[in-house]
C-alpha cells in the first residue's frame, strides 16, 4: 500500500479492528505503540476479509459512539486516515471532504508545534501555529493537512506545498509520522 508501506489493506482492516477490541478490553487507553499496531496486525492475520469487515461493522457503531461522548480524537483519526489508504490503495478517492476529515486535520493542527511562527490557510480558515513575529504560510485543504500531518506526503512533496517562503526550518516538525519515505500519490 503506498501510504502505509509493507502493509495490505488486509493489515489496515486488522489493525482497525484490533483497535477497536483493545479499546473495548480497557488494554489501549491511548494511540498504540508500534509493538501493539504490530500484535493488532498479527492477531488477525488468518481472519478472512469478510469476518474482518463483519467485525468492523458490528463494533463499528459503539466505538464511534464512544468517540463522540469522550472525544477521543486519536481513535477517529486513525480510523479516517486508514479509510483515505485503503481508498488510494484500492483507486477509489471520495470523501476528502467529510466531517471525519475536516475534524481530523483541525485536531491535528492544534497539536501542531513548529519552531517558527506558522500561519496555516486551511480551506479559507486561518490558523496561527508556533511562536515568533515573521509567520510562514501555508494555504492547503483538510484532506492535505490530514495526509501531511500524518506522514502521508514525502519531504520533497511537503516542501512543494503552496508556502509563502521556504520551509525548511519547519519541514521536520510538519509530521506525527513519517515523512514518507516514497511519494504518495492521491
Amino acid at each position: 500500500m503506498p501510504a502505509c508501506p509493507g502493509w495490505s489493506v488486509h493489515d489496515v482492516i486488522a489493525h482497525l479492528v484490533g483497535v477497536i477490541e483493545d479499546v473495548t478490553a480497557g488494554r489501549l487507553t491511548g494511540p498504540p505503540d508500534e509493538a501493539q499496531t504490530a500484535e493488532q496486525v498479527s492477531r488477525h492475520r488468518d481472519t478472512p476479509m469478510p469476518e474482518l469487515l463483519a467485525q468492523w461493522m458490528d463494533m463499528g457503531p459503539a466505538f464511534g459512539a464512544l468517540i463522540n461522548e469522550f472525544r477521543v480524537w486519536p481513535g477517529l483519526i486513525d480510523a479516517v486516515t486508514h479509510e483515505h489508504d485503503v481508498r488510494g490503495a484500492l483507486g477509489q478517492p471520495a470523501d476528502r471532504d467529510s466531517e471525519g476529515v475536516r475534524v481530523s486535520a483541525r485536531a491535528l493542527l492544534r497539536t501542531f508545534q513548529p519552531p517558527a511562527r506558522v500561519t496555516v490557510e486551511i480551506d479559507g480558515e486561518r490558523v496561527d501555529v508556533g511562536e515568533g513575529t515573521n509567520a510562514l504560510n501555508l494555504k492547503t485543504n483538510a484532506f492535505e493537512t490530514l495526509r501531511f500531518r500524518l506522514g502521508r506526503r514525502s519531504r520533497p512533496q511537503l516542501a512543494a506545498m503552496a508556502w509563502s517562503a521556504d520551509p525548511a526550518p519547519v519541514l521536520d516538525h510538519l509530521v506525527v509520522f513519517g515523512p514518507s519515505p516514497l511519494d504518495v500519490i492521491e
